[in-house]
């Protein structure tokens, strides 16, 4: 990349630090729950029209998109960031900054990058393009858990052979997850006849029939192929009415993961006749799929290795970092499913995603920023 195009977009980064910190702070105030990020999208659809961008939209899934250098039938490149919270509040979450750090829930995962992303999309946009292909700017919702990828799903939908890579800021400054971990999440529901625990007993336990089947579940050692790793587990239970009640309905999530697809499979099977099992000893057992996240398709390993190499060099110029490659769930397990190039990133250290103790360390954003631009950057070439 020309030096000069480079040392301007350090310029900018150095002006934006105090502007970084303060938009974060401003997207942190406004609750974003996943399938309830309208709030928060119509913030960013303002912010965008405010600062440059024309043709900004918010489409049927609440995801909020800023096409730059877009032309009907051309091909796409996506930038994206995720604008739900792991949490339910619907009122702003306490926020504190002490010590270099930043305290709020959701701060890092993933208000920090897209908070980033919206400054790193204004200078971008302000740039003479010279690319072959047009940009997409994308604060997307549904990320996290059964939000389902949904805002995700929608775009690779509308942009159905269109898209040549999608970018997910998603994650901390150097980790960069190259290959989707797939999952399926389920209720499993269990009913018995039940009764009076005095007057009933003998009848059949749902609370004991759903832990005989939490068992036969935990027995089964997870199939592997090569290195790729795979998990399953029982996130909640819940059922019964009382001490002294025989409990007729007892339910449970319970989710499995790989990130080899044959595994995946493999795990479905071996779900599907447990379940099938408990059915055919005459215990009624209800299936609801909750969120099913694809796994890995035919990505090209050239193109892959070239973003994954785009990516390296960013990071390297602006830190000195060698990026640390690693499997994941996220935004980008729906471009991998369809064959498509993808990476997830982010632009912060910090700590305690998905609690109430979430920081990110202010100290870091001025690294993590400069290297958004500078791969930004690289794709309007020399």
């Amino acid at each position: 990349m020309e030096l000069q195009r480079l040392e301007a977009a350090r310029a900018y980064a150095r002006e934006q630090e105090d502007v970084l910190v303060a938009l974060i702070k401003e997207l942190c105030k406004i609750p974003a729950p996943s399938h309830q990020e309208g709030q928060r999208a119509a913030f960013i659809k303002n912010w965008f029209e405010k600062n440059g961008f024309s043709g900004v939209t918010i489409d049927a899934a609440q995801n909020v998109i800023a096409p730059v250098h877009c032309a009907p039938n051309r091909e796409v490149v996506v930038f994206m960031a995720h604008t739900d919270t792991v949490f339910p509040d619907l009122e702003p979450m306490p926020m504190r900054q002490e010590n270099g750090r930043l305290y709020c829930p959701g701060v890092g995962d993933d208000t920090a990058n897209l908070a980033a992303l919206m400054l790193a999309a204004r200078y971008f946009n302000a740039q003479p393009q010279t690319a072959d292909c047009g940009f997409l700017f994308v604060a997307n919702s549904c990320e996290e858990g059964l939000g389902n990828l949904k805002g995700c799903r929608q775009l690779m939908q509308d942009y159905a052979g269109r898209v040549r890579e999608v970018i997910s800021f998603d994650g901390s400054l150097g980790s960069v997850c190259n290959k989707a971990v797939g999952s399926a999440r389920y209720r499993v529901t269990v009913r018995t006849e039940g009764g009076h625990s005095f007057g009933a007993f003998g009848n059949r336990n749902a609370i004991h029939m759903l832990a005989s089947m939490i068992n036969t579940l935990y027995a089964v050692k997870p199939p592997a192929e090569g290195n790729s790793k795979t998990t399953y587990n029982v996130g909640s239970i819940e059922g019964g009415t009382s001490v002294n009640t025989i409990a007729q309905e007892a339910s449970m999530l319970y989710e499995y993961r790989s990130d080899c697809r044959s595994c995946l499979d493999q795990m479905k099977a071996m779900f599907e006749s447990v379940v099938a099992a408990y059915r055919n000893m005459g215990i009624a057992v209800e299936v609801t799929l909750l969120g099913e996240r694809p796994c890995m398709g035919e990505v090209d390993p050239a193109r892959q290795q070239a973003l994954e190499a785009r990516m390296t060099a960013a990071l390297q110029s602006e830190t000195g970092l060698t990026p640390s490659f690693h499997s994941s769930s996220t935004d980008c397990n729906i471009p991998f499913s369809c064959g498509i190039p993808a990476l997830s990133t982010g632009i912060y250290r910090g700590s305690g995603a998905h609690t109430r103790e979430e920081f990110i360390e202010l100290a870091s954003l001025p690294d993590g920023l400069r290297t958004m631009l500078a791969f930004l950057l690289s794709y309007l070439g020399a």
